[in-house]
């Protein structure tokens, strides 16, 4: 009897076939007069299906909550949904909703998981992070302006955030928002976490934000302002001057889950590539004869085997040694992992032609995840100088 990780892998890849058909369908949804921001019907139909099969919250390592399943286990199952863009939503695994639902878990006291964690582990609603402002530079947290301002027996938030992923959501009935709620405090107590339904008066979306003209419809990243937002004391998540460190816990765990996924975008976009190759003519024979282009998707299967490695090796530390002492994995996952999918994706547009460069194929759109995956969660040249200070440190 195979067991349990390696069934839900050979489960997963079979179901993956409805999957793909289902890509255009969405679009064509989505493209549709006055749908845009509704949620296609076969989105739903196949979140119903996954469920059926057990192929829910296969991301969750509490068996109370999902499939038990430690970082290393869920990593093969990260990158077969990671082969659409679509895929990560059907099984109840989709950012930032899964970084969500971990910090209720983690985080969150009795009375705020019972209102909100049951609705999301069923994918009845979506939810989104507020953390990225537009007016300071948020690859420093310290910069961040929105204030959470205790008045009587609440919270008022005021501030204006932006990159909310899920925001956009038709579903999405809550935002997890980081601000500062106490200036004089030091640097790393100043700020605290608060939970904020999405319909609280003051509210407003002022946008939906495109990545190089894709909208990632329905879900969408927000721009969003807080104006006099007024929640009840008990909405905030630990206590105050803690934002720093419930939004590191959920930070972990969220880059190795998008390095897993963006593995598995680029594997796809190698073997397009190789079938675009064998069946594209140009100068009287297949591009495949071309010596130069042998060579490049040689080299790409190299990089994503690496990358792939690096992952499993990244995931498998976090559960043996923990997250800050994997770090400097996670960290160099997270430096790599992005470039590579986006230099493998790159070439298979440019195997393409043209038609890499239309909505035709998953392609374009994926090089516009990749490229915003290497500012995500961190940019570059923060995990590089992390990375850089804890080598140095450690061969001083």
């Amino acid at each position: 009897v195979m067991p349990a990780p390696a069934r839900l892998t050979e489960r997963l890849s079979v179901f993956m076939q409805q999957v793909y058909p289902a890509e255009d369908i969405c679009r064509e949804h989505l493209q549709a007069p006055g749908q845009r921001w509704s949620v296609p019907p076969i989105i739903e139909e196949l979140k119903q299906a996954a469920r059926a099969e057990g192929l829910w919250n296969l991301w969750c390592p509490h068996p109370d909550h999902g499939a038990g399943l430690n970082n290393r286990q869920y990593a093969p199952l990260a990158e077969i949904m990671g082969r659409s863009l679509i895929a990560p939503e059907l099984f109840n695994c989709n950012a930032p909703d899964t970084g969500n639902m971990e910090t209720l878990i983690r985080f969150a006291d009795a009375a705020q998981r019972e209102r909100w964690l049951p609705n999301l582990l069923t994918g009845e609603i979506r939810s989104a992070f507020c953390m990225t402002e537009p007016g300071v530079a948020s690859s420093d947290p310290t910069n961040l302006a929105t204030t959470i301002r205790r008045d009587g027996d609440g919270y008022v938030i005021d501030g204006h955030k932006w990159w909310a992923t899920g925001a956009m959501h038709p579903n999405c009935a809550l935002l997890i928002v980081m601000g500062v709620s106490d200036p004089e405090a030091p640097r790393h107590k100043r700020h605290s976490i608060i939970l904020v339904p999405r319909d609280a008066p003051g509210i407003e979306i002022l946008r939906p934000l495109e990545v190089f003209g894709y909208d990632e419809a329905p879900y969408g990243h927000a721009e969003i302002r807080f104006d006099g937002v007024r929640v009840p004391a008990d909405h905030l998540l630990v206590g105050e001057g803690c934002g720093f460190e419930i939004a590191q816990g959920r930070l972990g765990p969220g880059r190795i889950h998008h390095c897993m996924r963006l593995v598995g975008c680029a594997q796809r976009a190698l073997e397009l590539a190789c079938q675009r190759a064998n069946t594209r003519r140009a100068f009287g024979g297949p591009l495949a004869e071309q010596g130069a282009l042998r060579a490049e998707i040689a080299q790409q299967a190299c990089d994503v085997m690496q990358a792939r490695l690096l992952t499993l090796h990244a995931a498998e530390a976090m559960d043996t040694q923990g997250d800050r002492e994997a770090r400097s994995l996670i960290g160099m996952a997270k430096i790599s992992v992005p470039r590579l999918a986006q230099r493998v994706i790159d070439t298979a547009i440019q195997i393409h032609g043209a038609k890499g460069l239309s909505p035709d194929t998953f392609l374009a759109e994926a090089l516009a995840y990749a490229r915003y995956m290497r500012l995500a969660d961190g940019p570059d040249q923060v995990h590089e100088e992390a990375l850089a200070k804890h080598l140095l440190r450690a061969h001083a």
